[in-house]
Parts: structure tokens; C-alpha cells; sequence
């Protein structure tokens, strides 16, 4: 109920008049302190009392109970300046709602009557709270159910109506997009090859950044990294390790272990009996593995044409990782690579969500691996100042959300999840992490390197992963923040989810880049693994390399130990943002949740 078609919107111009001067219609309030507040009410009937006095039935213009005031004809009292057709208010009755049953998923409107130009606000319980029904933000602080029955009860004294919509039961309809899972998960990280070894670093606070020692890196101003402490060729066959780049080993040892962990059999489709044309791979990078080019151009240069490996060209392409995987597994359904900067793993998983909801796969291993540690590649970041610096033996050079962070350590590894559609993982018995409910993607359109410092890109990018999974602002428990530690990106997405999440006191926030480093194209993988291990053990990590927050963050830093997981909500959001713009969400629902 909104200010009616009939009631034409026309400027209230408050003015005086006695109390013998109205006449029904009026839009009328007793004192000017009432006109002030805009609190009107429309004159329904007047009614001679005594020769003094005049009684004037009064309704609230956008609808409510009547009451009557008994004025002396030469009071002072206010009236708009306009006139509303008596008949096109609406008589409306008080709801009682003290013996009310709420449920969540419930909805409730209320509208302050008695201002001709107020909006209705819908709110929607929500984990045993009344949230307003929005996605753009959330309440700071969300209303209790004994505060929603007071507001009823008060409705006729305060001028407002109060609606409640109980929660529609469920019809059967026609089968529409696939429910996704998570039901495997694989990393190769700085803390360590194996999901086990990330997790249990994550949760003791360590990090795994080092100092590069190999002589190539002599000379560079910065000569940090978050690099895997294991060759990965050395888990791989030779013969096969010699034909990927370094990225693809991270990601076939990452694949492998997720597949296993899915309870799928070692060795891929057939050893599985899976159809292979159902089953997909897509993964991120930006680049996958710098080093093969680097290597060789410096090979031509020092012995010619003849130097240089047939193998170059196709250990060179951002997709060999997708390709071996799908080799390694024998997966035939398709082998996809996304590439948009940082944010690239988190949209290879987002992108592999639709490819199983809409039918296109049954199955898919998704997310990001890169190997990009190599001279050219430290030596241009420093040059744009945005490497930390500092002994990685004292502490984290990562400081992400911290008062003296100074930028983000370069990166390498690999994270992968497997995806699967909710019926083929209950069909097979397979355990269940969470679900994979959504995800957002947006644009900056800002600077070619530079975040934006609004954080409005971002915050859509919030706002329609949730929107994706279905969920309110409300549901969100927890957030893996993207957060590098760079003084900028970290303000622009503190800002944002400050705006989406009413303030973000609330929802205890976490940055892993204290931890590894930043991953580039694997970190969105490795972070979901890492959020979907969150939901999984209900425990929050530490963020590392933060010692004080900086002022302006204003967010729940989970900090020096880890934090259980709230039971108030269901979601949790894992943030990818990239040079360029890209930004990209993932939202993981807790399975089992209302």
C-alpha cells in the first residue's frame, strides 16, 4: 500500500486555519510540530458538537483506523494545502499479532500511514530476525519478534499499518536449474602440497613466504615470494611432468587429489566409470607458467633457432593447465580456461556452476593454478610499488587490512574443487561439503591497475552472488576476503562490504594472503577451498600479518587465532578482484541449512 492513484501527487504547502474552516477532505494535522514530522491525517467527517466545539473524524491518508478529535472552533490547527478524496482511503484494522507463530521466510510490510508521500518496507525473518528485503545492504541491526509485535500493537497510536505475510508452503513445479555441491577439494599452496597441509597452516597461522635465493633473482629490489616448497615435477611421472609448465603440475597434483577426495577412483573417468563426455575442467590463470617463455626467448638468443623446444609453444598457453588436467583424468566433455586477471579462478568455478545447473555437465573440476614467480615478472611489480617488503623469518611481509601494510607478495600454486550436480553426488553416496549456491561478477570500467576507491563495482559484484544463491544480505556468515594488503584495495573493499553488509560489524571477515601470498589467477581456487573448508569445520581462520587494523577498515577482522563459524547464517562469500576491474564472487551455502 502506497500513496493511492487517486490522492495526485501535489505540493503540501502547510498553512493555518481554525478549527470551524475544515471541511471534509483536508489533509490536516492538530500543530505545526505534527505538520513538521508529516504527520497528516485526512478529515473523513465533521460534526457539530456544541455551539463551541466541532467533532472531526480523522484517517490516516494512505490508509488505517479512524479517530475522532473534539476541537474548539477557533483552535488553531494546520492544514496541506490540498484536498484527497475521502472515498479512495482505505479503512484498514489493526492486525494482532501476539498469538502469531513466525517462521522464517516469513515477510512483514509496514507503512507509515500518516505521511501522504512514505514508501512501504518490506522485512523477511531471516535466522530468527526481521531483516529489511533488500539486497543492496543489510540492517545494521536487524528487529527481534517481540519488537515486531509491539510494532503491531502500537500501529493505530503511531499512525502505521502492519502487515504479515506468512511463509507460502511450497508447490511442486517443473524442474528448473540443478542445485551444485561441493564434493571434493585439492590444493598445492606455499604452506604445502595437500588441502590437509593448507588447512592446517591456515588455522596454526603460518605462512608460507620465502626469500628467493636462485640467482636469477639477484638485483630485483624485492626478492619475496609465496612459492610451493616442493617440486611438483618430482610427485608427477617424468615423462609426463616434462611436458606441462609448471602451473599445470600444480594443477594436475591439485586435480588429483580433489578427484580422489570426491571418492572418485584414481586415474580418472573410466577407472570411475563416469561417461567423460559429462565431465568438465575450467580453470583460471593469467598467465599459468611465465617462466616457459622467458626460458625460451633466453634460448634463442644464446643458441639459435635450434635451442628452442618444440614443447615451447604449447607449455606457453594460459590453457595448458585445463588441457593436462583433462588428459590426465581423461575428461572429454570440455577443458575451459578463464582469464581475467585475479579474479580469474573464482570465475572458472562461477562459470562451471551454470555449465553443471543448466545440464551442459554432470561434473566439473574448477578453479585456478598459475606459476608466475619468475624476475620479469617481480622486477615489473616492484615497479609499480606494489610489492611488500620485509624478512619473511620475522613474519609475514603480507599484511592484509593492516595500519602498516605496504602491498602483496607475488604468489604461485594451484586450488581445485570439484563440482558436481546435488543428485549425481547423492545418487553415488558421495560426502557433501557445501553447496555451491552462486556468484557475481562485475566490472570497475576505473583504471587499467587501480581499484576503485568507491568499491560500487565490488559491492554489485556482492550483491548479485547473493542474489544468485537465492539468499538476503542476511544470510551472510562469513567472508574470504580478496584483500592484498595493497593500502588501496583494501580501503575500496572494506568500503564495499561495509555498504552491502549494514555496516559489517557483524560478519567476521578473514584475508589468507598473510598466509601465501597472492596467488593471482590460483587464488580465487585456493580461497574457495579454503571457504569451503570454513563451512565444512565451522571455524574461521586467522588472518595473518595483521597486527592492527587500519582505522579506516571498519570490518570484523578475524585476527591472531581462529574464530568459530556463527550459526546465524548460512553463506559464505569468497572475493576475487583483478588489475582491470574484473570482480568476481563466489557464494557457499552450509548444506542442511533452512
Amino acid at each position: 500500500m502506497t500513496h493511492s492513484p487517486e490522492t495526485p501527487e501535489v505540493p503540501i504547502r502547510p498553512h493555518e486555519v481554525t478549527a470551524a474552516e475544515v471541511v471534509p477532505g483536508d489533509l490536516f494535522a492538530l500543530t505545526p510540530e505534527d505538520a513538521a514530522e508529516r504527520r497528516w491525517h485526512v478529515v473523513t467527517h465533521t460534526l457539530p458538537v456544541s455551539p463551541e466545539v466541532i467533532r472531526v473524524t480523522l484517517r490516516p491518508p494512505l490508509g488505517g483506523v479512524d479517530h475522532e478529535e473534539d476541537l474548539r472552533r477557533e483552535r488553531t490547527v494546520v492544514v496541506a494545502g490540498r484536498r484527497v478524496d475521502v472515498d479512495a482511503v482505505p479503512l484498514v484494522e489493526p492486525e494482532s499479532l501476539e498469538s502469531v507463530e513466525f517462521r522464517d521466510g516469513d515477510r512483514l510490510t509496514v507503512l507509515r500511514a500518516v505521511d501522504p508521500l512514505a514508501a512501504e518496507v518490506t522485512y523477511v525473518r531471516r535466522w530468527g530476525a526481521w531483516h529489511r528485503d533488500t539486497t543492496e545492504s543489510a540492517d545494521a541491526q536487524a528487529a527481534a519478534d517481540a519488537e515486531v509485535r509491539r510494532w503491531a500493537a502500537d500501529a493505530a497510536r503511531e499512525g502505521t499499518v502492519v502487515r504479515h505475510e506468512p511463509r507460502p508452503v511450497r508447490q511442486a513445479r517443473a524442474a528448473g536449474p540443478r542445485r551444485v555441491v561441493v564434493t571434493g577439494l585439492g590444493a598445492v599452496t606455499p604452506l604445502g602440497v595437500g588441502a590437509g597441509e593448507l588447512w592446517d597452516g591456515l588455522l596454526e597461522g603460518r605462512h608460507g613466504i620465502r626469500e628467493l635465493t636462485d640467482p636469477e633473482f639477484d638485483g630485483l629490489p624485492v626478492r619475496t615470494a609465496g612459492t610451493v616448497p616442493v617440486d611438483p615435477a618430482s610427485l608427477l611421472p617424468r615423462q609426463a611432468a616434462r611436458r606441462m609448465n609448471r602451473a599445470a603440475q600444480f594443477a594436475v597434483l591439485a586435480a588429483r587429489e580433489a578427484w580422489t577426495d570426491a571418492g572418485y577412483a584414481a586415474g580418472g573417468t573410466r577407472e570411475s566409470g563416469l561417461d567423460p563426455e559429462r565431465v568438465g575442467v575450467s580453470l583460471g590463470a593469467i598467465l599459468g607458467d611465465a617462466s616457459v617463455l622467458v626460458g625460451g626467448d633466453r634460448k634463442l638468443r644464446e643458441r639459435g633457432a635450434r635451442g628452442v623446444s618444440p614443447l615451447t609453444t604449447p607449455m606457453t598457453v594460459p590453457s595448458q593447465a585445463a588441457s593436462q588436467v583433462s588428459l590426465d583424468l581423461h575428461i572429454t566433455g570440455e577443458a575451459r580456461t578463464v582469464t581475467s586477471a585475479c579474479a580469474s579462478g573464482t570465475e572458472a568455478i562461477g562459470q562451471a556452476v551454470d555449465r553443471i545447473r543448466y545440464g551442459r555437465v554432470d561434473v566439473a573440476l574448477a578453479g585456478g593454478a598459475e606459476a608466475v614467480v619468475t624476475p620479469a615478472i617481480m622486477a615489473s611489480f616492484a615497479a609499480m610499488r606494489a610489492l611488500a617488503e620485509g624478512d619473511p623469518s620475522e613474519g609475514s611481509p603480507s599484511r592484509p587490512f593492516a595500519k602498516d601494510r605496504d602491498g602483496f607478495v607475488n604468489g604461485e600454486g594451484a586450488g581445485v574443487l570439484v563440482l558436481e550436480s546435488e543428485e549425481h553426488a547423492r545418487a553415488r553416496g558421495a560426502r557433501i561439503y557445501c553447496e555451491a549456491a552462486g556468484w557475481g561478477l562485475s566490472a570497475d570500467a576505473y583504471h587499467v591497475a587501480a581499484p576503485d576507491p568507491s568499491g560500487d563495482g565490488i559491492a554489485l559484484a556482492l550483491r548479485r552472488a547473493v542474489r544468485d544463491a537465492g539468499g538476503e544480505v542476511a544470510d551472510v556468515v562469513h567472508v574470504n576476503a580478496h584483500a592484498t594488503a595493497t593500502v588501496d584495495g583494501d580501503l575500496a573493499e572494506a568500503r564495499a562490504l561495509r555498504g552491502v553488509l549494514g555496516g559489517g560489524q557483524g560478519v567476521p571477515v578473514t584475508a589468507l594472503k598473510g598466509h601465501l601470498g597472492h596467488l593471482q589467477g590460483a587464488a580465487g581456487g585456493v580461497e574457495a577451498v579454503a571457504a569451503v573448508l570454513t563451512l565444512h569445520h565451522r571455524m574461521v581462520p586467522p588472518t595473518v600479518g595483521c597486527g592492527e587494523v587500519d582505522d579506516g577498515i571498519e570490518l570484523d577482522v578475524v585476527r591472531e587465532a581462529p574464530r568459530p563459524l556463527p550459526d546465524s547464517g548460512d553463506l559464505v562469500l569468497s572475493n576475487s578482484f583483478g588489475f582491470g576491474g574484473h570482480n568476481a564472487v563466489l557464494a557457499l551455502r552450509r548444506v542442511g541449512a533452512a
